[in-house]
């Protein structure tokens, strides 16, 4: 029942994340061309206004692609002349060596859009090449992988996104869209019970998740009704009891002490998802290049 309550809300949330993920892809590309090119590519003045290229971006090492409408936005912002021809789409594998978009259009322009259309592939496909690393671990065990709001800074839309792109699931976006309730948000409410009611009272149709840290406080969350309830650290042995006290009631989620060597553990306790902030904040740049195939006068 939780769990079915929770995908309609998800349904729901989905319309205005389009809608703003839509924003945000505008949003980074004015902010990475401004940052990067600003007044202008003095470097690239050293090229005749009349050069036309064609380029290829490769990929040096296995990767999930992701962050092709943030390339496509760039180079629209740059020089709407720009012509991109993709052979793969988000959420793609890529092998070492494989070319995955080719390019064609004024030489400067594609110089100039190179670095900030590079940095935002490297790293959203390191968010989704992370994720489906994951997710594979996970196979055959019908745990859903969330993510968490230790994202990047100004790119949280856009890392959620990615996550997706890798088979993962997004946890909440922000602060208003579901209840997590910590053990702070406790101490003020005065009680696990008061908290829950409160949140009930604020918003009847959001997710009201609570974390909790022992036993007792998931007997409590419980008793009280939560949605969800955040496992926080708990032992393999521990959530597997939490599994047997939990019944079926509310949908439990593991948090902590997950990497990939403990991954499949977690999930083979009975546990219903697995958050993990690795997702989006401890990843390394995919090793792209982009090179110059050929040049003519226009």
């Amino acid at each position: 029942m939780e769990l079915l309550v929770l995908h309609e809300h998800e349904k729901v949330c989905h319309m205005h994340y389009q809608d703003a993920l839509v924003e945000a892809i505008r949003e980074a590309a004015a902010y990475v061309l401004a940052e990067d090119v600003g007044p202008g590519d003095i470097t690239a003045q050293l090229i005749p206004e009349t050069q036309w290229a064609t380029a290829r971006i490769i990929t040096r090492e296995p990767a999930v692609l992701c962050g092709v409408a943030w390339v496509e936005e760039i180079f629209r912002r740059l020089d709407p002349s720009v012509r991109l021809h993709w052979s793969a789409a988000d959420g793609d594998r890529l092998e070492t060596g494989t070319c995955f978009v080719e390019l064609e259009g004024p030489a400067r322009s594609l110089l100039s859009g190179e670095r900030a259309a590079l940095n935002l592939l490297q790293t959203l496909s390191a968010t989704a090449t992370r994720t489906r690393h994951y997710v594979d671990l996970l196979e055959g065990t019908n745990v859903r992988l969330l993510d968490t709001r230790k994202t990047l800074p100004g790119l949280r839309l856009a890392q959620k996104y990615a996550v997706t792109c890798g088979g993962g699931h997004n946890h909440r976006i922000g602060l208003y869209d579901a209840f997590l309730i910590k053990e702070n948000h406790i101490a003020a409410c005065g009680s696990i019970a008061a908290a829950v009611k409160e949140a009930r009272s604020i918003a009847r149709d959001l997710p009201v998740e609570v974390e909790v840290e022992n036993f007792d406080e998931l007997d409590q969350a419980l008793a009280a009704g939560a949605d969800i309830v955040m496992l926080d650290n708990f032992s393999l042995e521990q959530m597997r009891e939490a599994v047997q006290r939990n019944a079926g009631r509310a949908t439990l989620e593991a948090s902590g002490n997950v990497d990939d060597t403990t991954l499949r553990q977690i999930a083979e306790t009975g546990v219903d998802c697995i958050s993990s902030g690795a997702l989006t904040k401890d990843i390394e740049a995919i090793d792209l290049s982009m090179r110059i195939t050929g040049l003519r006068n226009a």
